[in-house]
């Protein structure tokens, strides 16, 4: 089972979650602030990094942004209700998704499936590799490269470039994207296909206004291309 980190600050909430997840067979590591967090994480590697929005002294978003900085482990963000701006901030800081508290462990457990879970391609007469312009699409090997250089993608970034690129110019609603790339089946959370967008265009294209390779139909969605 996935090795969590959970940062939290809250007594209650934190023992909860760990209590929950070591039922289902996870190893937790605990943190009651970020700097503990951030100092846990080389110790005890962990698969994925479950990390409240709001804690004492450096907060979930100042701990995600340090994280990205040299990471793309899988970090999904707790949130308390009418947080919304500070979830936005979250996801463009890096974060590949979030729960708001209080939530049932059987819930975490979902969404921690979801952001672990790999892609894999069934079409037998795909190639492996595929090049749209200097990008290079590595599906066997989950790898990305530009002009040669290999690009560090966060989980979300790179299933929503492999779910875009698998039928390019096809448009995608951020409903569908939702339910292909993080599994939701909710409106509500169309943010997350923005804000992962936003970044993604970042690492992919020559210039993020005005893209090449993802790009938005206004009213319907997004699609890859046409190149």
């Amino acid at each position: 089972m996935p090795r969590v980190l959970l940062v939290e600050d809250d007594p209650s909430v934190r023992e909860g979650v760990e209590l929950g997840l070591r039922r289902r067979g996870h190893e937790v590591r605990t943190a009651a602030t970020g700097e503990a967090g951030l100092a846990a994480l080389a110790e005890f590697r962990p698969d994925l990094l479950l990390l409240d929005l709001m804690l004492p002294g450096m907060n979930g978003v100042q701990v995600c942004r340090r994280v990205r900085e040299r990471s793309q482990l899988p970090i999904i963000m707790l949130t308390a209700r009418g947080d919304d701006f500070d979830v936005v901030i979250g996801l463009e800081a890096g974060a590949d998704d979030y729960i708001v508290k209080p939530a049932r462990t059987e819930v975490i457990e979902a969404r921690i499936r979801a952001v672990l879970r790999r892609i894999e391609d069934t079409d037998p007469g795909r190639p492996a590799v595929e090049f749209y312009g200097e990008l290079a699409i590595d599906r066997v090997g989950l790898t990305v490269t530009k002009a040669g250089k290999r690009l560090t993608l966060a989980p979300s970034e790179l299933k929503l470039l492999l779910h875009l690129s698998s039928a390019p110019e096809q448009v995608f609603s951020r409903q569908q994207l939702l339910e292909h790339v993080w599994e939701h089946n909710y409106h509500a959370d169309a943010r997350l296909v923005d804000a992962c967008v936003a970044r993604l265009r970042g690492k992919i294209e020559d210039e993020a206004g005005s893209p090449r390779y993802v790009q938005t139909l206004r009213g319907f969605g997004y699609r890859f291309g046409p190149l």
